[in-house]
Protein backbone atom coordinates (compact mmCIF):
# COMPACT_ATOMS: atom_id res chain seq x y z
CA UNK A 1 0.00 0.00 0.00
CA UNK A 2 1.57 3.45 -0.61
CA UNK A 3 2.91 4.72 2.37
CA UNK A 4 1.25 8.18 2.26
CA UNK A 5 -2.22 6.84 2.65
CA UNK A 6 -1.60 3.95 4.88
CA UNK A 7 -3.09 4.30 8.34
CA UNK A 8 -0.32 4.07 10.82
CA UNK A 9 -0.31 2.37 14.19
CA UNK A 10 1.68 4.52 16.23
CA UNK A 11 2.98 7.75 12.96
CA UNK A 12 0.36 10.40 13.16
CA UNK A 13 -1.42 9.41 16.44
CA UNK A 14 -1.55 10.80 19.70
CA UNK A 15 1.45 9.90 22.49
CA UNK A 16 2.73 10.96 25.23
CA UNK A 17 6.22 12.71 24.94
CA UNK A 18 8.72 10.41 25.56
CA UNK A 19 10.35 13.16 28.46
CA UNK A 20 6.75 14.45 29.11
CA UNK A 21 6.54 12.55 32.66
CA UNK A 22 10.23 14.25 33.83
CA UNK A 23 9.02 17.84 32.69
CA UNK A 24 5.29 17.56 34.32
CA UNK A 25 6.82 15.87 37.37
CA UNK A 26 10.02 18.18 37.31
CA UNK A 27 12.80 15.74 37.20
CA UNK A 28 16.11 17.13 36.79
CA UNK A 29 16.47 17.17 33.13
CA UNK A 30 17.52 20.82 32.09
CA UNK A 31 21.44 22.12 31.89
CA UNK A 32 20.98 23.61 35.46
CA UNK A 33 18.92 20.90 36.90
CA UNK A 34 21.91 19.23 38.88
CA UNK A 35 23.97 20.08 41.15
CA UNK A 36 27.77 19.35 41.29
CA UNK A 37 30.07 19.85 44.40
CA UNK A 38 32.69 22.37 44.05
CA UNK A 39 31.06 24.31 41.25
CA UNK A 40 32.65 27.53 40.19
CA UNK A 41 30.02 29.98 39.32
CA UNK A 42 31.35 32.91 36.21
CA UNK A 43 30.54 36.08 35.66
CA UNK A 44 31.40 38.06 32.46
CA UNK A 45 32.14 42.01 32.24
CA UNK A 46 31.59 43.55 29.01
CA UNK A 47 32.58 46.28 26.98
CA UNK A 48 30.61 49.78 27.72
CA UNK A 49 31.96 50.94 24.39
CA UNK A 50 31.22 50.12 21.32
CA UNK A 51 34.37 50.27 19.93
CA UNK A 52 37.52 50.35 21.34
CA UNK A 53 41.29 48.87 22.67
CA UNK A 54 41.87 47.86 26.04
CA UNK A 55 45.16 49.91 27.25
CA UNK A 56 46.02 48.28 30.01
CA UNK A 57 43.58 45.73 32.15
CA UNK A 58 44.33 45.30 36.29
CA UNK A 59 42.59 41.83 37.79
CA UNK A 60 44.87 42.43 40.74
CA UNK A 61 41.98 43.48 43.51
CA UNK A 62 39.58 41.17 42.02
CA UNK A 63 41.77 38.41 42.18
CA UNK A 64 41.95 38.99 45.68
CA UNK A 65 38.75 38.90 46.89
CA UNK A 66 38.15 35.55 48.94
CA UNK A 67 36.54 33.37 47.41
CA UNK A 68 37.55 34.56 43.45
CA UNK A 69 39.45 31.56 42.04
CA UNK A 70 40.14 32.10 38.47
CA UNK A 71 40.15 35.53 36.09
CA UNK A 72 40.37 35.51 32.62
CA UNK A 73 41.61 38.15 29.93
CA UNK A 74 43.06 38.55 27.19
CA UNK A 75 46.67 38.04 28.68
CA UNK A 76 46.28 34.40 30.20
CA UNK A 77 43.93 32.97 27.33
CA UNK A 78 44.87 31.41 23.77
CA UNK A 79 44.82 33.89 20.81
CA UNK A 80 43.36 31.27 18.65
CA UNK A 81 40.99 33.01 16.45
CA UNK A 82 37.72 30.80 15.46
CA UNK A 83 34.64 30.90 14.85
CA UNK A 84 30.83 31.15 17.02
CA UNK A 85 28.81 29.86 14.14
CA UNK A 86 27.77 25.99 14.39
CA UNK A 87 27.79 24.57 11.14
CA UNK A 88 29.25 21.84 9.18
CA UNK A 89 32.77 22.14 8.56
CA UNK A 90 34.80 23.52 7.03
CA UNK A 91 32.45 26.88 8.52
CA UNK A 92 31.50 29.19 5.81
CA UNK A 93 32.21 31.68 8.58
CA UNK A 94 35.16 33.98 9.12
CA UNK A 95 37.60 32.99 11.73
CA UNK A 96 37.32 36.30 13.24
CA UNK A 97 36.55 35.97 17.00
CA UNK A 98 38.93 34.94 19.83
CA UNK A 99 38.07 34.10 23.29
CA UNK A 100 39.13 37.61 24.86
CA UNK A 101 40.57 39.93 22.59
CA UNK A 102 42.48 43.35 22.66
CA UNK A 103 39.51 44.91 21.22
CA UNK A 104 36.44 45.23 21.55
CA UNK A 105 33.71 45.77 19.14
CA UNK A 106 30.39 46.04 20.21
CA UNK A 107 28.78 46.91 23.72
CA UNK A 108 28.52 43.69 25.44
CA UNK A 109 31.48 42.24 23.97
CA UNK A 110 33.46 40.23 26.35
CA UNK A 111 36.38 41.59 28.18
CA UNK A 112 37.11 39.44 30.98
CA UNK A 113 35.62 36.22 33.28
CA UNK A 114 35.51 35.57 36.88
CA UNK A 115 35.09 31.88 37.99
CA UNK A 116 34.54 32.54 42.22
CA UNK A 117 32.47 30.49 44.70
CA UNK A 118 29.35 32.12 44.55
CA UNK A 119 27.52 34.49 41.81
CA UNK A 120 27.21 37.23 44.04
CA UNK A 121 31.44 37.01 44.84
CA UNK A 122 32.44 36.57 40.61
CA UNK A 123 29.53 39.94 40.76
CA UNK A 124 31.66 41.54 43.37
CA UNK A 125 35.01 40.91 41.36
CA UNK A 126 33.36 42.36 38.47
CA UNK A 127 33.48 46.15 39.74
CA UNK A 128 37.53 45.44 40.86
CA UNK A 129 38.95 44.78 37.58
CA UNK A 130 40.11 48.32 36.72
CA UNK A 131 39.92 48.55 32.60
CA UNK A 132 41.64 51.56 30.61
CA UNK A 133 40.19 51.80 27.09
CA UNK A 134 41.04 53.65 23.73
CA UNK A 135 37.80 54.49 21.95
CA UNK A 136 37.57 54.04 18.76
CA UNK A 137 35.75 55.63 15.93
CA UNK A 138 32.73 53.37 16.09
CA UNK A 139 30.41 51.93 12.78
CA UNK A 140 27.08 51.65 14.00
CA UNK A 141 24.99 51.45 10.72
CA UNK A 142 25.05 50.03 7.19
CA UNK A 143 25.24 52.94 5.79
CA UNK A 144 28.29 54.35 7.91
CA UNK A 145 30.02 50.73 7.11
CA UNK A 146 30.31 51.48 3.86
CA UNK A 147 31.14 54.60 3.69
CA UNK A 148 34.31 55.97 2.39
CA UNK A 149 37.10 56.17 4.98
CA UNK A 150 34.96 54.16 7.60
CA UNK A 151 36.25 52.60 10.27
CA UNK A 152 37.77 48.87 10.21
CA UNK A 153 35.89 47.42 12.38
CA UNK A 154 38.32 43.79 12.20
CA UNK A 155 41.80 45.55 11.12
CA UNK A 156 43.75 42.37 12.61
CA UNK A 157 45.90 40.13 10.37
CA UNK A 158 44.77 37.14 11.95
CA UNK A 159 41.18 36.53 10.98
CA UNK A 160 40.61 34.39 8.17
CA UNK A 161 37.44 34.06 6.01
CA UNK A 162 36.93 37.43 5.66
CA UNK A 163 35.71 38.52 1.94
CA UNK A 164 37.45 42.13 2.10
CA UNK A 165 38.46 43.19 5.85
CA UNK A 166 39.65 47.08 4.27
CA UNK A 167 36.04 47.34 3.27
CA UNK A 168 34.14 46.11 6.71
CA UNK A 169 32.66 43.13 3.69
CA UNK A 170 32.18 39.96 5.65
CA UNK A 171 31.16 38.22 2.20
CA UNK A 172 29.71 39.04 -1.39
CA UNK A 173 27.81 37.16 -3.56
CA UNK A 174 26.60 38.04 -7.45
CA UNK A 175 24.57 35.28 -9.05
CA UNK A 176 22.91 35.97 -12.50
CA UNK A 177 20.47 33.54 -14.88
CA UNK A 178 19.60 35.21 -17.77
CA UNK A 179 19.98 38.70 -18.81
CA UNK A 180 18.20 40.74 -16.77
CA UNK A 181 18.80 44.29 -18.31
CA UNK A 182 17.42 42.69 -21.64
CA UNK A 183 14.57 40.97 -19.56
CA UNK A 184 13.27 44.64 -17.65
CA UNK A 185 13.81 46.37 -21.53
CA UNK A 186 10.98 43.95 -23.05
CA UNK A 187 8.75 44.28 -19.48
CA UNK A 188 5.46 45.97 -20.13
CA UNK A 189 5.93 47.05 -16.33
CA UNK A 190 8.39 47.51 -13.91
CA UNK A 191 8.38 48.25 -10.11
CA UNK A 192 11.10 48.52 -7.68
CA UNK A 193 10.81 48.49 -3.37
CA UNK A 194 13.21 48.86 -0.78
CA UNK A 195 12.52 47.10 3.04
CA UNK A 196 14.29 47.20 5.81
CA UNK A 197 13.65 44.79 8.10
CA UNK A 198 15.48 45.13 12.02
CA UNK A 199 16.89 43.78 14.89
CA UNK A 200 14.84 40.45 16.87
CA UNK A 201 16.02 37.96 19.75
CA UNK A 202 14.76 35.17 19.88
CA UNK A 203 13.99 34.81 23.97
CA UNK A 204 13.97 31.42 24.60
CA UNK A 205 12.53 30.89 27.65
CA UNK A 206 16.02 29.33 28.86
CA UNK A 207 18.74 31.22 28.18
CA UNK A 208 22.49 30.50 27.21
CA UNK A 209 24.21 28.16 30.03
CA UNK A 210 26.76 25.74 30.13
CA UNK A 211 27.85 23.37 32.90
CA UNK A 212 31.43 22.07 32.53
CA UNK A 213 33.99 19.54 34.43
CA UNK A 214 35.47 16.58 34.20
CA UNK A 215 34.80 13.35 34.06
CA UNK A 216 36.58 10.19 36.26
CA UNK A 217 38.94 9.46 33.31
CA UNK A 218 39.86 13.27 33.46
CA UNK A 219 38.09 14.15 30.27
CA UNK A 220 36.34 17.16 29.66
CA UNK A 221 32.48 17.06 29.97
CA UNK A 222 29.78 19.91 28.63
CA UNK A 223 26.22 20.20 29.58
CA UNK A 224 25.10 22.36 27.60
CA UNK A 225 21.92 24.01 26.15
CA UNK A 226 22.86 23.71 22.25
CA UNK A 227 21.22 22.78 19.25
CA UNK A 228 24.62 21.82 18.05
CA UNK A 229 26.08 19.24 20.31
CA UNK A 230 28.99 17.68 17.78
CA UNK A 231 29.87 21.37 16.18
CA UNK A 232 30.22 22.95 19.65
CA UNK A 233 32.68 19.26 20.55
CA UNK A 234 35.04 20.36 17.16
CA UNK A 235 34.99 24.11 17.86
CA UNK A 236 36.30 24.19 21.80
CA UNK A 237 38.47 21.72 20.68
CA UNK A 238 39.69 23.95 17.66
CA UNK A 239 39.72 26.79 20.33
CA UNK A 240 41.76 25.47 22.77
CA UNK A 241 43.94 23.54 20.98
CA UNK A 242 43.13 20.13 22.40
CA UNK A 243 41.96 16.88 20.90
CA UNK A 244 37.85 16.12 20.31
CA UNK A 245 38.27 12.95 21.74
CA UNK A 246 39.19 14.72 25.31
CA UNK A 247 35.77 16.07 24.85
CA UNK A 248 32.41 14.98 25.43
CA UNK A 249 28.80 17.36 24.89
CA UNK A 250 26.05 15.91 26.81
CA UNK A 251 22.86 18.09 25.21
CA UNK A 252 20.16 17.77 28.37
CA UNK A 253 16.40 19.34 27.91
CA UNK A 254 16.26 22.01 25.81
CA UNK A 255 14.34 25.05 26.99
CA UNK A 256 14.08 26.75 23.39
CA UNK A 257 16.80 27.48 20.51
CA UNK A 258 15.28 28.94 17.29
CA UNK A 259 18.51 29.53 15.96
CA UNK A 260 20.15 31.29 18.76
CA UNK A 261 22.14 28.03 20.68
CA UNK A 262 23.23 26.92 16.92
CA UNK A 263 26.23 29.30 18.25
CA UNK A 264 28.73 28.39 20.35
CA UNK A 265 29.29 31.41 22.81
CA UNK A 266 29.85 30.31 26.51
CA UNK A 267 31.26 27.05 25.94
CA UNK A 268 34.85 27.54 25.10
CA UNK A 269 34.76 29.81 28.06
CA UNK A 270 34.02 27.46 31.17
CA UNK A 271 35.55 24.81 29.48
CA UNK A 272 38.97 26.71 30.01
CA UNK A 273 38.24 27.44 33.23
CA UNK A 274 37.22 23.73 34.21
CA UNK A 275 40.63 22.66 32.75
CA UNK A 276 42.51 25.41 34.76
CA UNK A 277 41.17 24.68 38.01
CA UNK A 278 40.02 21.17 37.34
CA UNK A 279 36.41 22.37 39.37
CA UNK A 280 32.61 22.40 37.51
CA UNK A 281 31.90 25.96 36.15
CA UNK A 282 28.65 27.41 35.36
CA UNK A 283 27.92 30.37 33.05
CA UNK A 284 24.35 31.18 32.85
CA UNK A 285 23.48 34.25 30.56
CA UNK A 286 20.46 36.70 32.45
CA UNK A 287 18.01 37.94 30.35
CA UNK A 288 19.72 41.38 29.81
CA UNK A 289 22.89 39.50 28.53
CA UNK A 290 21.39 37.79 25.94
CA UNK A 291 19.79 41.11 24.64
CA UNK A 292 23.02 42.15 24.32
CA UNK A 293 25.58 39.15 23.65
CA UNK A 294 23.92 36.30 22.30
CA UNK A 295 22.83 36.27 18.69
CA UNK A 296 19.82 38.26 16.83
CA UNK A 297 18.55 38.26 13.41
CA UNK A 298 20.19 39.87 10.46
CA UNK A 299 19.06 43.45 9.84
CA UNK A 300 18.33 43.94 6.38
CA UNK A 301 18.08 46.80 3.71
CA UNK A 302 16.41 44.42 0.82
CA UNK A 303 15.11 45.87 -3.11
CA UNK A 304 13.46 44.06 -5.07
CA UNK A 305 13.17 45.52 -8.98
CA UNK A 306 10.18 43.35 -11.13
CA UNK A 307 9.17 43.27 -14.62
CA UNK A 308 6.38 41.82 -15.93
CA UNK A 309 4.61 41.82 -19.64
CA UNK A 310 0.99 42.74 -19.52
CA UNK A 311 -0.28 39.85 -19.10
CA UNK A 312 1.50 39.43 -15.54
CA UNK A 313 4.18 37.13 -16.72
CA UNK A 314 7.52 37.85 -14.95
CA UNK A 315 9.94 39.19 -17.25
CA UNK A 316 12.84 39.98 -14.97
CA UNK A 317 13.59 39.58 -11.39
CA UNK A 318 16.24 41.25 -9.51
CA UNK A 319 17.41 41.26 -5.97
CA UNK A 320 19.47 43.16 -3.87
CA UNK A 321 20.60 42.34 -0.24
CA UNK A 322 22.83 44.17 2.61
CA UNK A 323 23.17 42.35 5.54
CA UNK A 324 24.15 44.00 8.69
CA UNK A 325 26.20 41.06 10.21
CA UNK A 326 27.33 43.11 13.42
CA UNK A 327 30.80 42.89 14.82
CA UNK A 328 31.42 39.30 14.28
CA UNK A 329 30.63 37.23 10.92
CA UNK A 330 29.16 34.54 12.12
CA UNK A 331 26.61 32.96 9.97
CA UNK A 332 26.87 36.27 7.63
CA UNK A 333 27.55 34.58 3.98
CA UNK A 334 24.88 31.80 4.71
CA UNK A 335 21.79 33.89 6.27
CA UNK A 336 22.71 36.31 2.92
CA UNK A 337 22.91 33.51 0.44
CA UNK A 338 19.44 32.34 2.05
CA UNK A 339 17.87 35.95 1.31
CA UNK A 340 17.77 34.99 -2.44
CA UNK A 341 18.51 31.08 -2.66
CA UNK A 342 15.43 30.74 -0.61
CA UNK A 343 13.03 32.82 -2.29
CA UNK A 344 13.68 33.68 -5.68
CA UNK A 345 12.68 30.18 -7.23
CA UNK A 346 9.45 30.77 -5.98
CA UNK A 347 8.39 32.67 -8.64
CA UNK A 348 10.32 30.46 -11.41
CA UNK A 349 8.53 31.30 -14.34
CA UNK A 350 11.03 34.76 -14.59
CA UNK A 351 13.63 33.55 -16.89
CA UNK A 352 15.95 36.47 -16.09
CA UNK A 353 17.32 36.32 -12.33
CA UNK A 354 19.83 38.63 -10.93
CA UNK A 355 20.57 38.25 -6.91
CA UNK A 356 23.90 40.49 -5.58
CA UNK A 357 24.57 41.21 -2.24
CA UNK A 358 26.72 41.65 0.69
CA UNK A 359 27.20 41.05 4.63
CA UNK A 360 29.00 43.72 6.19
CA UNK A 361 30.94 44.84 9.60
CA UNK A 362 29.39 47.22 11.78
CA UNK A 363 29.92 48.03 15.72
CA UNK A 364 26.62 46.29 16.80
CA UNK A 365 25.11 43.14 18.40
CA UNK A 366 26.20 40.48 16.44
CA UNK A 367 22.99 38.50 14.58
CA UNK A 368 23.32 34.77 13.87
CA UNK A 369 20.81 31.64 13.12
CA UNK A 370 17.59 32.76 13.65
CA UNK A 371 14.06 31.14 11.84
CA UNK A 372 13.61 31.79 8.72
CA UNK A 373 17.55 32.41 8.26
CA UNK A 374 17.58 34.89 5.77
CA UNK A 375 14.59 33.82 4.03
CA UNK A 376 12.21 36.16 6.35
CA UNK A 377 14.16 39.28 4.85
CA UNK A 378 14.05 38.36 1.56
CA UNK A 379 10.13 37.66 1.53
CA UNK A 380 8.90 40.97 2.89
CA UNK A 381 9.97 42.93 -0.45
CA UNK A 382 9.61 40.39 -2.47
CA UNK A 383 5.73 40.23 -2.13
CA UNK A 384 5.52 44.17 -1.26
CA UNK A 385 6.70 44.29 -4.79
CA UNK A 386 4.19 41.44 -6.15
CA UNK A 387 1.75 43.53 -4.64
CA UNK A 388 2.81 46.50 -5.94
CA UNK A 389 2.80 44.96 -9.74
CA UNK A 390 -0.78 43.82 -9.44
CA UNK A 391 -1.93 47.25 -8.63
CA UNK A 392 0.03 48.33 -11.50
CA UNK A 393 -1.55 45.34 -13.93
CA UNK A 394 -4.96 46.16 -12.10
CA UNK A 395 -4.91 42.62 -11.76
CA UNK A 396 -5.63 40.38 -8.65
CA UNK A 397 -2.94 39.94 -6.58
CA UNK A 398 -3.72 36.30 -5.95
CA UNK A 399 -4.17 35.75 -9.83
CA UNK A 400 -0.34 37.84 -10.19
CA UNK A 401 0.83 34.77 -7.70
CA UNK A 402 -0.82 31.89 -9.46
CA UNK A 403 0.63 32.66 -13.07
CA UNK A 404 3.98 32.73 -11.82
CA UNK A 405 5.03 30.64 -9.25
CA UNK A 406 6.38 27.09 -9.12
CA UNK A 407 4.74 23.79 -9.30
CA UNK A 408 5.53 19.81 -8.68
CA UNK A 409 7.93 18.59 -11.69
CA UNK A 410 9.58 22.06 -11.94
CA UNK A 411 12.73 23.21 -10.91
CA UNK A 412 15.01 26.59 -10.92
CA UNK A 413 18.27 27.75 -11.83
CA UNK A 414 18.79 29.51 -8.71
CA UNK A 415 18.61 25.96 -6.85
CA UNK A 416 21.79 25.45 -8.55
CA UNK A 417 23.57 28.42 -8.81
CA UNK A 418 23.05 29.71 -5.48
CA UNK A 419 23.03 27.39 -2.13
CA UNK A 420 23.84 28.03 1.80
CA UNK A 421 27.20 29.89 1.32
CA UNK A 422 28.13 27.96 -2.07
CA UNK A 423 27.27 26.88 -5.42
CA UNK A 424 23.94 25.22 -4.94
CA UNK A 425 22.72 21.52 -6.10
CA UNK A 426 19.23 20.44 -9.14
CA UNK A 427 16.21 20.71 -6.99
CA UNK A 428 13.24 19.20 -8.32
CA UNK A 429 9.64 20.13 -6.70
CA UNK A 430 8.13 16.39 -6.03
CA UNK A 431 5.36 17.94 -4.35
CA UNK A 432 2.96 20.93 -4.46
CA UNK A 433 0.13 21.70 -2.87
CA UNK A 434 0.81 25.87 -2.81
CA UNK A 435 -2.34 25.85 -5.35
CA UNK A 436 -4.50 24.28 -2.73
CA UNK A 437 -3.02 26.64 -0.04
CA UNK A 438 -3.74 29.83 -2.01
CA UNK A 439 -7.47 28.60 -2.43
CA UNK A 440 -8.02 27.28 0.59
CA UNK A 441 -6.87 30.53 2.37
CA UNK A 442 -8.64 32.84 -0.11
CA UNK A 443 -12.13 31.02 0.53
CA UNK A 444 -11.65 31.32 4.52
CA UNK A 445 -10.96 35.43 4.42
CA UNK A 446 -13.34 36.04 1.82
CA UNK A 447 -11.06 37.05 -0.74
CA UNK A 448 -13.29 37.97 -3.49
CA UNK A 449 -16.26 39.67 -1.48
CA UNK A 450 -13.36 41.48 0.55
CA UNK A 451 -10.26 42.28 -1.33
CA UNK A 452 -9.75 46.22 -2.61
CA UNK A 453 -12.40 46.86 -0.29
CA UNK A 454 -11.27 49.03 2.62
CA UNK A 455 -12.96 49.67 5.96
CA UNK A 456 -12.58 52.55 8.00
CA UNK A 457 -13.30 52.92 12.30
CA UNK A 458 -11.88 55.55 13.30
CA UNK A 459 -8.10 56.20 12.48
CA UNK A 460 -7.76 52.51 11.59
CA UNK A 461 -8.83 50.77 7.92
CA UNK A 462 -9.27 47.07 7.71
CA UNK A 463 -8.70 45.08 4.76
CA UNK A 464 -7.23 42.05 3.76
CA UNK A 465 -3.93 40.75 2.02
CA UNK A 466 -2.52 38.02 1.01
CA UNK A 467 1.69 36.98 0.52
CA UNK A 468 3.04 33.68 -0.63
CA UNK A 469 6.08 32.07 1.00
CA UNK A 470 8.20 28.74 0.15
CA UNK A 471 10.95 27.18 2.52
CA UNK A 472 12.85 24.27 2.09
CA UNK A 473 13.58 21.94 5.23
CA UNK A 474 17.57 21.56 5.49
CA UNK A 475 20.46 21.80 3.37
CA UNK A 476 21.29 19.53 0.13
CA UNK A 477 24.45 17.81 0.21
CA UNK A 478 25.29 19.10 3.84
CA UNK A 479 22.61 18.26 6.20
CA UNK A 480 23.01 14.55 7.56
CA UNK A 481 21.64 12.33 10.56
CA UNK A 482 22.74 9.12 12.10
CA UNK A 483 20.62 6.39 14.14
CA UNK A 484 21.80 3.38 15.75
CA UNK A 485 18.99 0.66 17.04
CA UNK A 486 19.68 -1.92 19.33
CA UNK A 487 17.21 -4.76 20.82
CA UNK A 488 16.98 -5.77 24.24
CA UNK A 489 15.87 -9.08 25.99
CA UNK A 490 12.35 -8.66 26.35
CA UNK A 491 11.36 -6.92 23.21
CA UNK A 492 12.33 -3.59 23.80
CA UNK A 493 14.49 -1.49 21.82
CA UNK A 494 17.06 1.23 22.37
CA UNK A 495 17.56 4.28 19.61
CA UNK A 496 20.24 6.52 19.77
CA UNK A 497 20.07 9.92 17.69
CA UNK A 498 22.83 12.95 17.63
CA UNK A 499 19.67 14.79 17.06
CA UNK A 500 18.74 17.57 19.45
CA UNK A 501 15.31 18.12 20.63
CA UNK A 502 14.41 21.56 21.66
CA UNK A 503 11.02 21.33 22.87
CA UNK A 504 10.22 20.27 19.04
CA UNK A 505 9.17 16.90 20.56
CA UNK A 506 11.35 15.17 17.73
CA UNK A 507 12.76 12.47 20.53
CA UNK A 508 8.95 11.04 20.16
CA UNK A 509 8.80 11.51 16.87
CA UNK A 510 12.18 9.74 16.41
CA UNK A 511 10.61 7.39 18.69
CA UNK A 512 7.57 6.76 17.00
CA UNK A 513 9.35 6.22 13.49
CA UNK A 514 11.74 3.49 14.67
CA UNK A 515 8.19 2.03 16.85
CA UNK A 516 6.15 2.06 13.60
CA UNK A 517 8.77 0.20 11.61
CA UNK A 518 9.21 -2.74 14.44
CA UNK A 519 5.85 -3.00 14.62
CA UNK A 520 5.84 -2.00 18.77
CA UNK A 521 4.14 0.65 21.20
CA UNK A 522 6.04 3.58 21.54
CA UNK A 523 6.75 2.71 24.93
CA UNK A 524 8.78 -0.22 24.06
CA UNK A 525 11.41 2.49 22.39
CA UNK A 526 13.78 4.04 24.71
CA UNK A 527 15.00 7.00 23.47
CA UNK A 528 18.60 8.68 23.82
CA UNK A 529 19.27 11.76 22.01
CA UNK A 530 22.27 14.10 21.68
CA UNK A 531 25.73 12.96 23.83
CA UNK A 532 28.70 13.22 21.60
CA UNK A 533 30.13 9.55 23.53
CA UNK A 534 26.84 7.65 23.20
CA UNK A 535 24.77 8.37 20.11
CA UNK A 536 25.99 8.96 16.35
CA UNK A 537 26.83 12.25 14.90
CA UNK A 538 24.58 15.08 13.46
CA UNK A 539 24.97 18.16 12.37
CA UNK A 540 22.20 19.39 14.65
CA UNK A 541 18.81 20.86 15.02
CA UNK A 542 18.21 23.25 12.62
CA UNK A 543 16.40 24.15 9.18
CA UNK A 544 13.29 22.79 10.04
CA UNK A 545 15.11 19.43 9.30
CA UNK A 546 15.16 17.15 12.42
CA UNK A 547 11.76 15.24 11.35
CA UNK A 548 13.27 14.49 7.28
CA UNK A 549 16.59 14.36 8.05
CA UNK A 550 16.99 12.62 11.12
CA UNK A 551 14.03 10.40 11.01
CA UNK A 552 14.84 9.00 7.58
CA UNK A 553 18.19 7.77 9.19
CA UNK A 554 15.47 6.83 12.38
CA UNK A 555 13.79 4.68 9.41
CA UNK A 556 16.36 2.96 7.78
CA UNK A 557 17.90 2.06 10.86
CA UNK A 558 15.03 0.48 12.22
CA UNK A 559 13.82 -1.64 8.75
CA UNK A 560 17.42 -2.93 9.07
CA UNK A 561 16.54 -4.24 12.32
CA UNK A 562 13.48 -5.19 11.31
CA UNK A 563 15.25 -7.46 8.15
CA UNK A 564 17.45 -9.06 11.02
CA UNK A 565 14.68 -10.44 13.30
CA UNK A 566 12.41 -11.69 10.62
CA UNK A 567 16.09 -13.56 9.28
CA UNK A 568 16.63 -15.10 12.73
CA UNK A 569 12.79 -15.36 12.96
CA UNK A 570 12.78 -17.60 9.78
CA UNK A 571 15.78 -19.90 10.21
CA UNK A 572 14.48 -20.88 13.92
CA UNK A 573 10.80 -21.34 12.43
CA UNK A 574 12.47 -22.73 9.69
CA UNK A 575 10.60 -20.90 7.01
CA UNK A 576 11.66 -19.01 4.17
Amino acid sequence: MDEKKRNFATVGKSELKVDGRGLVTGKPLFTTDIDLPGTLYVKILRSPHAHARIVSIDTSVAEAIAGVVLVLTHKNTPSTRYTTAGQGFPEPSPYDTRMFDTVVRFVGDRVAAVAAETPEIAEEALKKIEVTYEKLPAVLSIDESQAENAPIVHGEDDSTGIYDAKRNIVANIDILAGDVERGFAESDVIVETTCETQYAQHTPIEPHVVLSYLAPDDRLVLRTSTQVPFHVRRIVAYALGIPVHQIRVIKPRVGGGFGTKQEIILEVVAALITLRTRRPALIELTREEEFVSSRTRHPMRVRVKLGAKKDGMLNALEMEGISNTGAYGSHGLTVLSNTGSKTLPLYNKAPNVHFYGKAVYTNLPVPGAYRGYGATQGYFPLEVAMDELAEKLSMDPIQLRRINHIRAGETSPIFVKLGEGREGVEQIIDSCELERCIDIGAKRIGWAEKHGKKIREGSWVHGVGMSVHMQGSGIPEIDMGAATIKMNEDGSFNLLIGATDLGTGSDTILGQIAAEVLGVPLDKIIVYSSDTDMTPFDVGAYASSTTYVSGTAVKRAAEKVREQIIDVAAEMLQVD
